[in-house]
């Protein structure tokens, strides 16, 4: 009775985890996507065909794969250069690229990684999230740039046209954030957090741009399966960009799984862990998927 108890306790916390981070993955993956200059939907594809190879074939406990905001440069460049069809074939490079580091056991690498870089990884990119997300909290709107201190100044710039109905949703959240694990009944934190300010927005009229409005609306319907047009000349050319995605990503999933690893006690089979990654970036593109990696924003929450 115990063992099923501690069982069901256990699936509990996963489902109400798994459905946390579903609601916080859908919005960030199309976030992503925007930023890169496809559509939204893109995005989402993604985070669920890259979540759901990487979560079965992967080296990580707790990894959730999608796209992130390390590839935006990279992935705004090739569409600039080479179109959507360029960026597929990339990201299907990046792939190939990942499973030749896993043969290679290039993960294992990752032992040596000091521990002050694991740290400054985890910081550098919550500061990156936390600033990207500004001109949303201000309902302000300016073209972002490709380098993180030109859309900080672009930010300062357009303060003055701040709007104060998204900073009083966002002060919902922070509150809720604050006051729930204060309640005696326990409840998703983050998933809570997430809910109450959409609530109050739909329940008091405000101007609060959301992705229906701003993108239009989202298919329902599975994606469908493409063959990628590859241009055997253009190869070369778009090798570059996929080594700098394959790289990236690499890095970021490991030290993702890394940071993983020391909150959870576990411990991730590095290789492994790149053969998902690769797997998942091989499938993705016929499938109209971007470029994908395991991103702490993600799989801290």
């Amino acid at each position: 009775m115990d063992n099923f108890m501690t069982s069901r306790q256990g699936w509990q916390k996963d489902i109400s985890a798994g459905i946390t981070v579903g609601v916080v993955a859908v919005p960030l993956a199309m976030a992503f996507a925007i930023a890169s200059g496809v559509g939204p939907v893109y995005g989402l594809y993604t985070a669920i065909i890259a979540g759901i190879l990487v979560s079965l074939f992967g080296g990580s406990t707790f990894q959730i794969a999608g796209p992130t905001g390390a590839f935006i440069p990279i992935v705004s460049g090739v569409m600039l250069a080479h179109g959507y069809e360029g960026l597929l074939v990339t990201t299907f490079l990046a792939g190939i690229l990942l499973f030749l580091m896993s043969v290679l056991r290039v993960g294992r690498l990752i032992r040596f990684m000091p521990r002050a870089v694991t740290i400054g990884f985890t910081a550098g990119i919550a500061v990156v999230i936390f600033v990207d997300q500004l001109d949303e909290l201000f309902g302000i709107t300016f073209e972002k740039a490709p380098h993180f201190h030109e859309n900080f100044l672009k930010l300062v710039t357009t303060l003055p046209e701040a709007s104060l109905w998204p900073i009083m949703i966002a002060a919902i959240g922070f509150l809720t954030l604050w006051l729930l694990p204060k309640l005696p009944v326990k409840l998703p934190l983050l998933l809570m957090a997430m809910l109450v300010p959409t609530f109050v927005s739909l329940v008091i009229p405000g101007e609060v741009a959301t992705i229906g409005s701003a993108y239009g609306g989202i298919p329902s319907g599975l994606p469908e399966f493409n063959w990628l047009a590859i241009d055997l000349d253009l190869i070369g050319t778009l090798l570059p960009s996929a080594f700098a995605i394959a790289f990236l990503g690499a890095l970021e999933s490991l030290l993702s799984g890394a940071v993983a690893d020391g909150m959870a006690g576990t411990k991730m089979n590095p290789d492994k862990e790149l053969f998902g990654q690769g797997l998942a970036n091989v499938v993705v593109p016929f499938f109209g998927g971007i470029p994908a990696t395991g991103a702490i924003a993600r799989t801290a929450t």
